[in-house]
């Protein structure tokens, strides 16, 4: 099976994400020495500081007591492989974009879940007052996806409309 070109962009978004995430989260551990979670960085405090959080949940705290670990963890891998295999079939460059991010930030927060037992976060912006979770490179991607997938929906559906109107013209 011939894999598309516009697919690949999808695959390598996805490992780029995964790279990065990683590489956020060994110089969070390692570079920074942050090893108990609530150790903290500034870096423009109060607005940034890099702070170690253990996410044994999903958002909100959901599942926070870490007994849902392997559940998360299948259901992010599922989600990445069918996402995977949507890409194969997707045509849309922001489509493509979408679920490469996605993809890219399920895997990333699953290698967590699965060497740790957590998700490590440490982006924290709540001095603002306005953000208050700790969050990751994973979690931007999977948001920054989903607002495109939303996009992309909407972009799409007004195409649609569009060209239904030219067709009735």
């Amino acid at each position: 099976m011939k894999i598309p070109r516009i697919a690949l962009a999808a695959y390598g978004f996805a490992i780029l994400i995964v790279i990065v995430d990683q590489l956020t989260k060994a110089w969070v551990l390692e570079g920074l020495g942050l090893r108990f979670e609530g150790q903290s960085h500034p870096i423009l405090d109060p607005v940034l500081n890099i702070t170690l959080v253990h996410n044994q949940g999903v958002s909100f705290g959901l599942f926070g007591d870490g007994s849902a670990r392997w559940l998360l963890s299948v259901f992010s891998a599922a989600v990445a492989v069918v996402l995977g295999w949507w890409a194969l079939r997707a045509d849309r460059r922001l489509l493509i974009t979408a679920i490469g991010l996605i993809m890219g930030g399920a895997v990333g927060n699953v290698i967590d879940r699965i060497r740790f037992g957590f998700v490590v976060d440490f982006l924290d912006f709540s001095g603002t007052g306005v953000f208050p979770w700790v969050f990751n490179v994973a979690d931007s991607a999977i948001t920054i996806g989903v607002i495109l997938l939303i996009l992309d929906s909407l972009l799409s559906e007004r195409a649609a409309k569009v060209g239904v109107a030219a067709e009735k013209s």
